[in-house]
């Protein structure tokens, strides 16, 4: 199903929408000098996407941080995406659990999580369900006046090919081609892209969060796998066998525990599975990673001991990402990302014994773990490419 246009115009004026996006509220002056346009042109340009109904004015207190405090002269007014024109519904797929999210133009979540939990993993199963909470997000948007979804975003974890269809989702036992996106638009009646979910939490956060500004970003993911993305001026960096979890035999531990692959001491005992089978081992007795997860939080002294193996062994995968892509911050993220939080000295002792003595720290943020944020991380991809399309 193809995707609506929100506007015509120019390669130019889908830049400057883009930067809009991306940046704003922000200043006509800083919008020129961060696109390279002189101020004529660019007051053609956004007097067009005013007038289209894509961007508007706001008052000049709202403009950004780029301008100088002491300039002088009359206070520039702030240009912004109009927030409350179009909504679009994000929606991430685990493993036996399906989560969405309502957003606004601005990639603001305007609705609750709608959350499903699901046995069967088939793709006729999913999308009559994927469907469905999409129709609550857009129920809630109807009651708060706001705008009927423009399309619907989708993030899962394996290889996508053309938005379109899935060929690999280790999680969901799914291999071959499968048309998700067509299976969904038949149900949900609205235009259906699929993402990558590690690329998609990597282009939300340099579009709208931590990777904002940065010339080179990347995303770690630990959890039930471990994921890894790299994105350049915002940009992720395109590799056809990116998806098919290449960061997940990444030496950390030479004196590590053995994966199923035979690899010691490599980037899977950063898993949850693995975790807690070396917590049972640990303790003499097999118990699971919620049960590591509780005496963690409780600060129980094997548990803590666990945290900081794990988290020592996190920087060293941090270093070996900061010693070949150089990247100017690195985010952690997944769903058990609350090690991170529990030992993050440890984590720079990791960074450091790989990293030469002179080198500079590497930036290194925690995202608390919430599949909304994934879920929004979908919608934002799908808003990204209705304001690119010409």
């Amino acid at each position: 199903m193809a995707m609506p246009r929100w506007f015509q115009g120019s390669e130019h004026t889908h830049r400057v929408a883009a930067d809009v996006l991306k940046h704003g509220p922000i200043s006509r002056t800083s919008l020129a000098q961060s696109l390279g346009l002189s101020q004529g042109a660019l007051s053609r340009i956004t007097s067009d996407l005013i007038y289209a109904g894509v961007i508007e004015e706001l008052p000049a207190g709202d403009a950004d941080r780029t301008q100088s405090r002491d300039r002088r002269g009359r206070p520039q007014t702030a240009l912004a995406i109009r927030a409350q024109d179009r909504t679009f519904i994000g929606v991430k797929i685990h493993t036996h659990l399906a989560v969405a999210v309502a957003i606004d133009a601005r990639s603001r979540i305007v609705s609750h999580s709608h959350v499903r939990e699901f046995d069967s993993q088939t793709p006729q199963s999913l999308a009559p369900l994927i469907a469905r909470l999409a129709d609550e997000c857009a129920a809630e948007l109807t009651a708060q006046g706001l705008p009927a979804p423009t399309a619907i975003g989708i993030a899962i974890g394996g290889h996508v090919l053309d938005h379109t269809v899935i060929t690999f989702a280790p999680f969901l036992h799914w291999e071959g081609t499968v048309p998700l996106a067509a299976l969904v638009e038949r149900e949900a009646g609205l235009p259906t892209r699929l993402f990558n979910d590690i690329d998609s939490l990597l282009i939300d956060a340099c579009w709208f969060g931590g990777g904002v500004g940065h010339d080179a970003f990347a995303v770690l993911t630990i959890g039930t796998g471990i994921g890894y993305s790299l994105a350049f001026h915002g940009e992720p960096l395109d590799y056809p066998d990116k998806t098919y979890g290449l960061a997940g035999h990444i030496l950390v531990d030479p004196e590590g525990p053995r994966c199923t692959s035979g690899h010691l001491g490599c980037s899977q005992c950063l898993t949850n599975n693995a975790i807690a089978e070396e917590y049972s081992r640990q303790i003499g007795q097999a118990v699971t990673f919620d049960d590591f997860r509780r005496d963690a939080l409780a600060g129980r002294p094997q548990a803590t001991r666990l945290v900081d193996r794990t988290c020592f062994r996190l920087g060293v995968f941090i270093a070996t990402v900061a010693n070949l892509a150089m990247p100017d911050k690195v985010m952690i993220a997944g769903e058990s990302a609350f090690i991170a939080q529990l030992g993050t000295t440890s984590i720079r002792d990791g960074i450091a014994t790989y990293r030469h003595s002179q080198s500079a720290p590497v930036p290194f943020e925690i995202v608390e773990h919430d599949w909304a944020l994934w879920a929004k991380a979908a919608a934002s991809r799908v808003l990204i490419q209705h304001l690119e399309r010409q």
